[in-house]
């Protein structure tokens, strides 16, 4: 059951949107096309301009809301993020949401899983995810657990990069 599902540029692009709406708690499902949100504070009018691309579908009886945003969006987002990187050379920092579930999407895809449902609060998540088998599997862990993964995806970004340098002085 391989995963041809991008979750760390998803998750990551997600996390920056979130993280403009100062948002640590919330939980996100996988619906074929569509990423559902729930737990969100809502948006005030100032920020919903900015992220008018989020589908509002309703409203619980609380301070929190449901957003649906389709891959089409996530995307959108994904390239308003690389376009404000103005370092992209630099140490990313795994404090940032969006980096933090950048490191737990790729995680999912290493192990060629398909997200059931990431329920993220402020220093834990669980993560539940149908394996490369198609069994469903729970983890419950802090976000830091996450750390030393990141650390290696930068390194090996880092080793990438300069593999391609070199090619290219070479070629």
């Amino acid at each position: 059951m391989a995963s041809d599902i991008s979750y760390g540029e998803d998750f990551r692009s997600i996390g920056q949107a979130l993280a403009a709406k100062n948002v640590r708690s919330f939980e996100l499902k996988r619906a074929g096309d569509w990423y559902i949100l729930q737990g969100v504070p809502p948006a005030e009018d100032s920020l919903r301009s900015k992220l008018h691309k989020f589908k509002m579908r309703f409203r619980s009886g609380s301070d929190a809301e449901s957003l649906v945003l389709a891959l089409s969006d996530v995307e959108e987002l994904s390239q308003k993020g690389k376009a404000r990187r103005f370092r992209p050379g630099r140490m990313p920092d795994f404090s940032k949401l969006s980096n933090a579930l950048r490191t737990i999407g790729l995680y999912l895809e290493s192990k060629q899983a398909k997200l059931i449902e990431l329920q993220v609060r402020p220093l834990t998540i669980t993560l539940s995810y149908k394996d490369s088998d198609g069994e469903r599997q729970v983890e419950d862990r802090t976000i830091r657990s996450f750390h030393s993964l990141f650390l290696e995806l930068c390194e090996k970004r880092a080793e990438d990069k300069e593999d391609a340098k070199a090619q290219q002085s070479a070629g």
